[in-house]
């Protein structure tokens, strides 16, 4: 299957340029929004399926995530991309150990499939990080499920072309009957304003909300 191509957005047009050229004057371009996600049709929807609770909130976090479109830009060599889609790759911790793997595998459009596709390759994957996976195209993923989590900073190399998104949360908490998480997210302000991460929540939450 051959891959889909990206679209090169910048140059004089581009409505961003002069915002994109402002924050690349700054070293540390990133910041980081925390909300509380209410989560009480998600926990229903998944007892009543039976499906992971983490690896559905990962796919629907993908899923709204990629409504937004500057959440799927990337840059490649000073310039500014459009990808097709973002893929989660997440954080997981085997029953019993310590010691957590990464797992990177398509959202694709079934959340049953995903999910299924999800517990299979946690169970068979041995190694720490598939490095071969490791791609600009993806949404970094992460659970802290012991505590009520209110906000979180991501370690990472300090490439200020680093355009990947990093998300978290934690336990989710019960308030006036109602079932709430905080969930944490870090991006580069030289593509995404607090107005994306609003759309993206917007979307989230639409979609859980709709849950049966």
């Amino acid at each position: 299957m051959k891959s889909e191509p990206i679209l090169r957005v910048d140059g004089p047009d581009w409505p961003r340029q002069e915002l994109f050229s402002f924050f690349s004057q700054i070293d540390h371009p990133f910041y980081t929004v925390s909300l509380r996600l209410d989560v009480t049709k998600l926990y229903a929807f998944v007892k009543a399926h039976g499906l992971s609770f983490y690896h559905t909130l990962v796919y629907f976090c993908t899923r709204s995530l990629n409504t937004v479109e500057n959440f799927r830009y990337t840059i490649r060599g000073g310039g500014v991309y459009l990808l097709p889609r973002r893929e989660p790759s997440f954080t997981h911790l085997k029953k019993g150990s310590d010691l957590f793997r990464i797992i990177t595998l398509p959202c694709g459009d079934s959340l049953e499939a995903f999910c299924r596709a999800a517990a299979e390759k946690a169970a068979s994957q041995t190694s720490f990080l598939d490095q071969g996976e490791e791609t600009d195209d993806l949404v970094y993923f992460s659970c802290l499920p012991w505590f009520d989590l209110t906000c979180c900073t991501n370690e990472r190399n300090m490439d200020v072309d680093d355009a990947i998104p990093r998300i978290c949360w934690g336990k989710f908490v019960e308030r006036g009957g109602r079932r709430e998480l905080g969930l944490s997210i870090e991006v580069n302000h030289r593509l995404i304003d607090g107005v994306h991460i609003g759309r993206f929540y917007e979307a989230l939450q639409q979609q859980l909300n709709s849950l049966l």
